[in-house]
């Protein structure tokens, strides 16, 4: 420390401290104020930079929130179309069902008016042959009768017993 008094110099800290004093003035003259400005928007920088990022979170979880409601929407119209084309289905089921059945009970009408109509044929073929049978044994009855009653009786026994009825 003793050579650092021997070697100093009052001239020459005089000068450094002028100098440093002439740098500061400078420094503060002219690069103080552009270096402080460059740090706040720096820091604004980071400040909107974050901002928007909020931001972006925020309007990201709002996305979110509409695609799920979106979707949603999507299941439950989609839902009801299905529900809608069960529906649709069963009627169709069912209208044909209502279409058979109506065609069934129609053939059935006709069918049973055929078989009336038949049935009504076939009696009045019925009455006409035993109508014609009738007037045969009568004939011959009454030709036998006139000749002989014990043949009469005879012939009508006989001819009882051939007929039939179709």
């Amino acid at each position: 420390m003793e050579q650092l008094l021997n070697d100093f110099s009052p001239g020459l800290f005089f000068m450094q401290v002028l100098i440093l004093g002439i740098i500061l003035f400078l420094m503060f003259k002219f690069a103080w104020k552009p270096i402080l400005n460059s740090l706040n928007e720096r820091e604004e920088g980071i400040q909107n930079a974050l901002d928007e990022a909020d931001n972006a979170r925020k309007e990201m979880q709002n996305l979110q929130a509409d695609n799920q409601r979106l979707l949603n929407e999507a299941r439950a119209e989609r839902d009801e179309m299905l529900k809608e084309a069960r529906e649709m289905k069963n009627k169709m089921i069912e209208d044909a069902k209502e279409e058979a059945n109506a065609a069934a009970a129609k053939l059935m009408e006709q069918a049973q008016a055929t078989i009336e109509t038949e049935k009504k044929a076939a009696i009045s073929e019925l009455k006409s042959q035993v109508a014609n049978l009738s007037i045969e044994i009568a004939e011959k009855v009454v030709r036998e009768e006139l000749s002989n009653k014990d043949k009469q009786v005879k012939l009508v026994e006989s001819m009882l017993g051939e007929a039939t009825l179709n």
